[in-house]
């Protein structure tokens, strides 16, 4: 299965007092933590392993961006990872289901919303019903099996009675990112994503955002892996996820925090 990997240094205080161990030449010891990531969170985590550089020089930390349930798969085959962050909860259920989780680390981190959007010159769109016109032929959204963000957007167009009619129209993406980018170059007339990345896109517009009543409480929940070989390292990363410093760059990429 392709990855995607993003490798930052950081450094971790927390880990800096909780390792006395240090190597044969007196230096710090050093960590490296695998961390799969809902491929929504892309530009935000990006910009946290940024700032967490500066408090932690002796963590590695490799981000594995992918969809949730791939990412959730992955782990339950054996992948070695430290640390999931899901787009919903689903995926963290099953894992937990299966005792695949360090007990007393899962926590709700971000929520956000959905919304249809179109290329940014599109004309006579402007609302769900829309989607059903002879103006719209083609229609992106993640696949809705694996995919927290083509769930939400499948139990949106149910909602409005939408989804058997359009689902001739329907082109299914193995991850939110992939509808973005259909969008963006006019492959597709419109797709269903987070307002998260359209907010990321000068080539899309917001068509429509749907009601939450539409939809399963979009939640983003994070939990140490039980088979880390560093748990204290996810485990210092994971509670610098809820600093004030991580909040506001969630909040700058459109996301808000879980219970605010």
């Amino acid at each position: 299965m392709k990855r995607r990997l993003f490798i930052v240094l950081s450094l971790s205080t927390l880990m800096a007092a909780c390792s006395a161990a240090a190597n044969n030449q007196g230096e710090p010891q050093s960590f490296t933590i695998t961390v799969s990531v809902a491929a929504s969170l892309q530009n935000a985590m990006k910009a946290i392993a940024q700032i967490y550089q500066n408090q932690a020089p002796n963590t590695v930390i490799i981000y594995n961006f992918g969809s949730s349930g791939s990412l959730q798969q992955q782990i339950e085959q054996g992948a070695p990872v430290d640390l999931f962050i899901s787009a919903a909860p689903e995926q963290i259920n099953a894992l937990e289901a299966k005792n695949l989780l360090l007990a007393g680390t899962r926590q709700d981190l971000l929520t956000n919303q959905i919304l249809a959007i179109a290329p940014k010159e599109a004309t006579g769109i402007s609302d769900w019903k829309d989607l059903a016109t002879d103006r719209v032929s083609k229609i992106a959204i993640s696949n809705p099996d694996s995919v927290p963000a083509g769930k939400y957007a499948k139990e949106v167009l149910e909602a409005l009675n939408l989804y058997d009619r359009i689902k001739p129209k329907l082109v299914f993406t193995k991850d939110v990112r992939q509808v973005l980018a259909y969008v963006e170059t006019g492959n597709v007339d419109a797709g269903v994503v987070y307002a998260t990345d359209a907010q990321l896109s000068n080539g899309v517009k917001a068509i429509a955002v749907a009601r939450k009543e539409h939809h399963s409480p979009i939640v983003y929940p994070v939990a140490v892996v039980k088979d880390s070989k560093q748990p204290e390292a996810a485990k210092a990363f994971l509670q610098f996820l809820s600093s004030p410093e991580a909040k506001a760059a969630f909040e700058q990429y459109g996301f808000k925090i879980a219970g605010n």
